[in-house]
């Protein structure tokens, strides 16, 4: 969009979507973090996917369609990249997959329907979702803070 700043992918603010070249190249990096932790004997499903905004998004692109089977996702912040195309590419490893979602209730950059409707596809497509939201903008505050720190302690 002509910005310059550290990001994952182009973000296209008037489309809330990334390019899906992009948002692809950014989950084969995540891929290739997460295969090096599985070469180290860390076993996948200890490995817990957290992103904030597009961090978000590629946790979530990245691990509903991983063939290993992750302990979670923790999505801050973001909506769900490409939805049509997660009903055909989601591994069946990660169906059961517990997903975090945490929304600010005024977030500017990411409306929060942006977001409640990913959580309603995410539902749609069986994932057990925890949702929450908080009255903040795109931050993250104290209380979700906890909230992520519960989800954690029950999925570990």
């Amino acid at each position: 969009n002509g910005d310059e700043m550290r990001a994952w992918y182009d973000f296209q603010f008037h489309s809330e979507r990334g390019s899906s070249d992009d948002v692809q190249a950014s989950a084969d990096q995540i891929r290739l973090i997460i295969d090096q932790q599985l070469d180290a004997g860390i076993q996948s499903h200890r490995i817990i996917l957290a992103g904030f905004s597009q961090g978000g998004v590629i946790a979530l692109h990245t691990a509903l369609r991983l063939q290993h089977r992750l302990a979670g996702v923790i999505a801050i912040s973001t909506y769900l990249h490409d939805p049509q195309g997660l009903e055909t590419e989601r591994h069946d490893e990660n169906l059961a997959l517990p997903i975090f979602m945490g929304h600010g209730q005024g977030d500017p950059m990411i409306p929060i329907m942006r977001a409640a409707t990913a959580r309603e596809n995410l539902i749609r497509l069986g994932y057990d979702v925890t949702w929450q939201d908080y009255p903040m903008a795109h931050q993250v505050c104290l209380e979700e803070i906890e909230d992520i720190a519960i989800f954690i302690r029950r999925i570990l």
